[in-house]
């Protein structure tokens, strides 16, 4: 097949979703299909893949970069259009942004209850939110457009947001590669990295993978680290991920904070080998690939109920999920008893046993059913 990938940008340095998109489009590759992606900008590495770019370059209009993105599609005789957010000229909907208007709303809790009045407002009123929702009336309105939603949350999402009818969105979880992220490499990779990362023997690791730090919840995951420190507990917060690189302070130079600050990296994998525990207290994640990465890995997870990752999870069996991304009490009891080596093992354990049942091939498997199943219906109509 022909198949068309339309995102914003496909670096996989950029995050867990452009991670996946990359992969993807590897996958389809070895399986032989032409693969052409339609994005802003497309990291140069990946083009060795094979992948045909075509890159619309800097647009500041988000209606003009659908705008643009439809011309070069329609240019194109491709047999599946699958967009992951940036437009709205395509078979399939896959957003990695989840709903954003469900994402406006619960990053409102990030304000003081005084502040969302005024923040409601700007948004009804602001010219970027008005892009955006002609943007999202397009992508949805559609009635021939299939919405893949990457967790129950979205699917719900997309119903009460924007309408859609439930028989149009068809459920598709996200997988991992579970041989790249495996107990393995912690075993081959974790002294090495904990030493560079100067870590002490005995100090539990939380770790905390994530570009967007309001909307992640870094607050509550710094918050309760320190009410664990403030016990006398051995405990360190590594973050990866943000808009800039810090420099490793070297073991000597330490700071007393218990947050050690990597800044964005190209692979977080040798961070999940230095960590004893994925900490993450999203506001709002469709999905969140790295609780599916640190589970492979043999870490437990302590996340919230509105990342969507958090639905493959057993509460108490292989992580913790929490109902307010702003109860740093709760995240601190859960950390708490991850402190516990025993518990840690165990619930790691069952951790990769929950990431081995998400492994990419199953859900590249349903994706590209559902790619045969649109080009078929192409074929009928032509």
């Amino acid at each position: 097949m022909k198949i068309g990938l339309v995102i914003d940008c496909l670096d996989p340095r950029r995050g867990g979703a452009e991670r996946w998109t990359c992969r993807h489009a590897e996958l389809l590759l070895a399986q032989g299909h032409e693969v052409h992606v339609v994005a802003r900008d497309v990291w140069p590495a990946t083009e060795r893949l094979g992948l045909v770019p075509h890159r619309l370059g800097a647009i500041a209009s988000i209606v003009g970069r659908a705008e643009a993105a439809e011309n070069v599609l329609r240019r194109l005789s491709l047999d599946v259009i699958h967009d992951f957010g940036l437009g709205w000229h395509g078979h399939l909907l896959l957003s990695h942004d989840g709903s954003r208007m469900a994402q406006w709303e619960r990053k409102l809790q990030l304000l003081r209850p005084w502040m969302r009045p005024c923040k409601r407002a700007m948004i009804r009123v602001l010219p970027r939110y008005d892009e955006y929702r002609r943007l999202m009336a397009r992508q949805f309105g559609d009635p021939d457009r299939t919405i893949i939603a990457i967790s129950k949350m979205c699917a719900r999402d997309f119903q009460q947001y924007h309408g859609v009818p439930a028989q149009r969105i068809r459920l598709i979880y996200h997988g991992i590669d579970t041989s790249r992220f495996s107990p393995e490499v912690r075993r081959h990779r974790r002294e090495a990295v904990r030493a560079r990362l100067g870590l002490r023997d005995g100090e539990t690791t939380f770790l905390f993978v994530g570009h967007d730090h309001r909307r992640k919840g870094l607050a509550t995951a710094v918050r309760a680290v320190e009410r664990l420190a403030a016990e006398g507990r051995p405990v360190r917060l590594v973050v990866v991920g943000g808009r800039r690189r810090f420099p490793l302070p070297r073991p000597a130079e330490r700071p007393q904070s218990v947050v050690t600050a990597v800044g964005p990296v190209d692979d977080p994998t040798p961070y999940y080998a230095a960590a004893d525990a994925l900490v993450l207290p999203s506001f709002y994640d469709p999905f969140g690939l790295v609780v599916l990465e640190a589970a492979a890995c043999g870490l437990p997870v302590v996340t919230t109920r509105t990342t969507g990752a958090s639905e493959l999870l057993s509460h108490g069996a292989d992580g913790y999920v929490v109902d307010d991304p702003r109860d740093e009490s709760q995240f601190a009891v859960h950390l708490r008893e991850l402190t516990d080596p025993a518990v840690r093992r165990r619930m790691g354990e069952a951790a990769r046993a929950t990431a081995l049942c998400h492994d990419a091939s199953r859900s590249f498997a349903a994706m590209v059913e559902l790619y045969e199943a649109v080009a078929d219906r192409q074929r009928c109509a032509a």
